[in-house]
């Protein structure tokens, strides 16, 4: 029977550690890529921490590779402008020069081949190349959400600020980015070793 005292109770919900991808997986995953499109894609997520939402509604316009900025429109169509590499900006211009058809979508990311040859890439289209691209390099773990988790990881352990980190990131609660940075085990075990060697070596006999 239910009372005006009716307690609601909170269940926590067991949170799944998200492991970024190691250097050398990343470096296997980026020697298969051969297209400038492709590798404009990953590095936006690598390097900018883009979702696969944010990628696939990037016109052309919203990047300025002479002011070396892209704006992004996130979640809740909210807009944020984000610095981008030199790395990212020549790809892009080698993409835009050399792959992209001349009369195709304004979309900055289109199809490169096929019936449906300039016309804006989808989500499918973005999963399959992904998907072949993980095969091809043999690291199964190598999807698009995990390349922008790698980012995450990788500004936190470069000491990038948490409210920095959530704005470039798009986040509207500093919680998902707190949740979004947790360490890899391998970050773990790396801090331990380091501080364990300093602990051992004051006691004697350990």
């Amino acid at each position: 029977m239910t009372t005006a005292l009716s307690v609601r109770l909170k269940v926590k919900v067991p949170h799944t550690v998200i492991e970024p991808l190691r250097p050398e997986e990343v470096n296997s995953f980026l020697k298969t890529l051969s297209r400038y499109r492709d590798l404009s894609i990953v590095l936006l997520m690598l390097l900018c921490g883009l979702r696969s939402c944010e990628i696939l509604s990037l016109n052309i316009v919203d990047v300025d590779v002479i002011e070396l900025q892209v704006r992004v429109r996130g979640k809740g169509n909210k807009e944020r402008v984000l610095p981008i590499p030199e790395t990212i900006a020549s790809t892009i211009r080698r993409y835009l020069k050399l792959e992209k058809p001349k009369a195709s979508t304004t979309k900055l990311f289109c199809v490169l081949q096929g019936p449906r040859r300039g016309a804006p890439m989808t989500p499918s289209g973005l999963r399959k190349l992904f998907r072949y691209h993980r095969t091809a390099c043999g690291v199964k773990r190598a999807n698009a959400h995990r390349f922008r988790h790698t980012f995450g990881a990788d500004m936190a352990r470069s000491k990038v600020q948490l409210p920095v980190l959530q704005r470039m990131m798009g986040h509207a609660d500093a919680g998902t980015t707190l949740q979004y940075i947790h360490l890899s085990m391998a970050d773990i075990a790396d801090e331990y070793r380091q501080a364990i060697q300093k602990i051992q070596s004051r006691y004697d006999s350990v």
